[in-house]
């Protein structure tokens, strides 16, 4: 028996010093690249593109990859999936980054300032990276290049996937990660984890949250068009007023959210942001439209909603003897970690980043499409700090914003979070 101890001792230290030396040799690789990630970013910022049309930031991120020896596919239009074989069996992990910009004019001034302009919809747009993808893209390069050296000492293999169109596709085009998983990336070989991450402008720099369960809402755009009848603006009694009936329907949809809804589970945030009818202040105009978005942070109340807008906008318009015809598109499911992914993975993260940087954060009503590769795998998504050191969160302009800012200092935070999730995970699975 005591020798079956000592054995089973003996191999505990050794895994133990192994795990330790892994950690030093990324804390090591990812600070050494630093400048790099730096400099990537900054380009990447420099030029941003659209999504569905990054195709400079698909060849800058392919040959990067080609360059490190790394396998490399494009697909999903734009997007590019790298694939790093480790020397030993292991598990198939994902890493994730986005890589679309913005329709954004830029007010912040640094040298490195975008002054892009390009085609959205039939329009001449300014084009920024608003949400900090291009930080997303520098960290999973980075990422590549670390692991890249350290292929014999890998378990298993990983999956980097540079995705495009996060923010949306243009008009009715296929993107994004749900376009992603439709060419494959989760199969052959089959993942068992995504791992993502999001920069934040309002978290300090150097410092991480993470939450377990529901962490960002659904995102559900709807229409709804009201039909009435036409008439003179004097007489809107011989006539079915649109623009009254959308203005009801606008009311009620808020009881659903205040009286509806057991805001005790989660959030529920209906938002109409958009009405238009008419073509003349005295012409009460034959039809309405009304358009906006549903965020939720539950997948039943997701659909729960859906219902009760449907009977709200149709009773509301049965009152008035109009017609209504309501179309619900689902851009994004919850974004959900899995809580046994999470607290296997906390203490990966905090070798990135000290302990006394990794706390629990709250959910959010912002969306995300990484949300659908939680259908096919466990997933864990948190945030990192890009806000400058000393800066009131409260004063730290919002993402998607023209005077959006990230400190880029300390990207390499990301890199060693993203390394010591993959050599951990590995352990776990042995």
């Amino acid at each position: 028996m005591r020798i079956i101890l000592s054995v089973a001792l003996t191999l505990f230290m050794a895994s133990a010093v192994a795990q330790s030396t892994y950690t030093a040799t990324i804390d090591a690789k990812s600070t050494a690249i630093s400048a790099k990630l730096i400099e990537w970013r900054r380009h990447i910022h420099q030029n941003p593109e659209l999504g569905n049309r990054e195709f400079k930031t698909q060849e800058y991120i392919a040959a990067h990859l080609a360059k490190l020896g790394i396998e490399v596919t494009k697909l999903a239009k734009t997007g590019v999936l790298g694939v790093l074989k480790g020397g030993k069996p292991g598990p198939v992990i994902a890493l994730r980054a986005d890589i679309d910009g913005l329709p954004v004019k830029e007010r912040v001034d640094v040298a490195y300032k975008s002054t892009v302009t390009a085609d959205y919809l039939g329009n001449i747009v300014p084009v920024m990276h608003a949400c900090g993808h291009d930080t997303h893209t520098s960290i999973l390069m980075g990422t590549a290049e670390v692991l890249a050296s350290m292929k014999k000492d890998i378990a298993g293999t990983i999956k980097f996937f540079f995705q495009p169109a996060e923010e949306g596709s243009p008009g009715n085009e296929e993107g994004g990660a749900p376009l992603m998983i439709k060419e494959g990336v989760m199969d052959n070989p089959k993942v068992e984890a995504v791992f993502g991450l999001h920069i934040s402008s309002s978290l300090e720099i150097g410092q991480i949250k993470y939450i377990s369960g529901s962490m960002m809402a659904s995102s559900d755009w709807f229409t709804i068009k009201v039909k009435g009848k036409q008439t003179h603006g004097s007489t809107p009694w011989t006539g079915i007023d649109p623009i009254v009936v959308g203005t009801q329907i606008i009311n009620n949809l808020q009881t659903i959210v205040s009286r509806q809804s057991d805001l005790t589970i989660a959030p529920v945030v209906i938002t109409v942001g958009k009405f238009h009818s008419g073509v003349r202040a005295n012409i009460i105009p034959e039809e309405a439209e009304l358009e906006g978005t549903i965020r939720t942070l539950d997948s039943k109340m997701q659909k729960d909603v859906h219902v009760k807008i449907k009977q709200v906008a149709q009773k509301v318009a049965e009152a008035w003897g109009a017609q209504v015809e309501v179309n619900i598109d689902t851009k994004t499911l919850v974004t959900y970690n899995d809580p046994a992914l999470v607290t296997a993975s906390i203490a990966s993260l905090e070798k990135a980043a000290g302990k006394e940087n990794v706390t629990m954060g709250r959910w959010t009503t912002g969306a995300e499409d990484f949300s659908f590769f939680g259908e096919r795998a466990p997933t864990f998504f948190f945030n990192l700090g890009g806000m400058p050191k000393g800066t009131d969160p409260a004063k730290a302009a919002p993402h998607h914003t023209p005077d959006f800012y990230i400190d880029d200092s300390m990207l390499d935070v990301g890199v060693k979070a993203f390394c010591n999730l993959v050599f951990d995970y590995a352990a776990k699975k042995k």
